[in-house]
């Protein structure tokens, strides 16, 4: 192994090791040449899933979409790349000119910071009934005080006792590996708050009824905001530890609902989980890490179950979803990313959402040579360039061969039960 080969792999190895963000996106492709011929694979394993455009079609209300980001500091906007490319390929070419911000807050005169929510309207020209409401989450700043505990390894005090590639490789380390360990700490129930009041709101009913900016609480006990929410359809798309927080939202939602029945069995609470079990969640986790983030966990309260609980099962009356379909998507170079093996479901996630789960394993990042010594794809792009692949957003925009350019894209494995 030669100087420079060993110099790619540290340089990769070690932004990568670091976190997942935007910075040194480029440096490894610096020293290796594009393929001159895409021989990116896509394998897909699992049962049949829909897209947004169809689940939009066939939607009786409105379809809602969530994007939950992964470790780092992210600004609002952050998803606007992702929103664009499957507002193409949707054929939405109208929006609304101006978003909706609000400051999510916690209840009462609590008014804990939660993170800002960003709603767009996305609409077709010709007709304004195909409608997409894309919400975006940006939860950051939840855990940005506790990072500050590392600002001074950032400083001048330090940082000039490093090489100055060195140093960027430290504050970006600084910036994303303390996330997953915050989360695992006293963040993690702001953070789920966080997500919870993030589907309270995409559950209003209308757009007129978003609140255009300011701190704002979403109180579910008001079912009067809620009365199209049997006919409105949800998706979730999700990088890295957001499909975590996801995941774990949708749970925490399980949650509060048992805990409300039994603290209030009224109608309202009961109205709303009526219309709740009988909803399909859409979930496109890109990265997927539930696997490693799983690690020294507890289980989930109901597990085991999913039989009983789906399908027409004895205990379907105290499901939270019909179904919730879970397409993980997984570059097999991106080192901190993984599939979800068939039994996890069972084992590790609550019985009572009904999951489902296709992996879908694609090549992100191109395969090069390098100089003879073997193969080698760039682990950055493997892990963070997921939501930039026209391939991935056109699985999401089309769902399982739903369009025409996913012929010669992806091969399809069915799995039975």
């Amino acid at each position: 192994m030669n100087n420079r080969t060993r110099l790619i792999i540290i340089v990769t190895l070690s932004l990568v090791l670091a976190g997942c963000s935007g910075i040194g996106r480029g440096v490894a492709d610096a020293f290796l040449s594009r393929e001159k011929e895409d021989k990116r694979k896509c394998e897909i394993y699992g049962k049949s899933f829909a897209g947004v455009n169809k689940i939009i079609d066939q939607a009786e209300g409105i379809t809602k979409l969530l994007y939950v980001h992964g470790v780092g500091e992210h600004d609002s906007g952050y998803s606007t790349e992702f929103m664009e490319k499957l507002s193409a390929e949707l054929g939405l070419n109208k929006r609304e000119a101006l978003f909706k911000e609000i400051s999510l807050v916690g209840p009462g005169q609590d008014k804990t910071p939660l993170g800002t929510l960003r709603v767009h309207k996305l609409m077709n020209r010709k007709d304004d009934q195909r409608t997409l409401l894309y919400y975006e989450l940006t939860w950051s700043e939840i855990t940005r005080a506790e990072k500050a505990l590392l600002a001074y390894d950032n400083s001048g005090e330090h940082s000039f006792r490093r090489a100055s590639f060195n140093n960027l490789l430290k504050k970006f380390s600084n910036d994303t590996g303390p996330d997953p360990l915050i989360y695992r700490g006293k963040s993690r129930e702001t953070i789920l708050t966080s997500f919870v009041q993030s589907f309270c709101w995409m559950g209003i009913s209308k757009w007129s009824d978003i609140p255009v900016k300011g701190s704002h609480y979403c109180d579910a006990r008001n079912a009067d905001s809620f009365i199209n929410l049997k006919d409105d359809e949800y998706v979730f798309v999700s990088h890295s530890l957001g499909s975590r927080i996801a995941i774990d939202g949708l749970q925490h939602i399980v949650s509060l609902f048992e805990r409300r029945v039994q603290e209030d069995d009224s109608k309202r609470i009961v109205a709303l989980h009526k219309m709740l079990k009988d909803k399909q969640i859409n979930m496109f986790m890109l990265s997927n890490q539930l696997p490693m983030l799983q690690l020294g966990r507890e289980d989930p309260t109901v597990f085991g179950e999913i039989m009983s609980y789906c399908g027409g099962g004895e205990k379907s009356h105290a499901r939270m979803f019909r179904e919730t379909s879970i397409v993980a998507f997984s570059d097999p170079n991106d080192i901190l990313s993984y599939a979800i093996p068939q039994n996890f479901s069972e084992r590790y996630l609550d019985s009572r959402i009904c999951p489902s789960v296709t992996n879908v394993f694609i090549n992100i990042a191109h395969v090069n040579d390098v100089f003879g010594f073997g193969e080698f794809a760039n682990p950055l792009t493997a892990h963070i360039a997921y939501d930039r692949d026209d391939r991935v957003v056109n699985l999401i925009a089309h769902g399982l061969n739903g369009s025409p350019k996913q012929h010669n894209s992806c091969n399809w494995t069915e799995l039975e039960n």
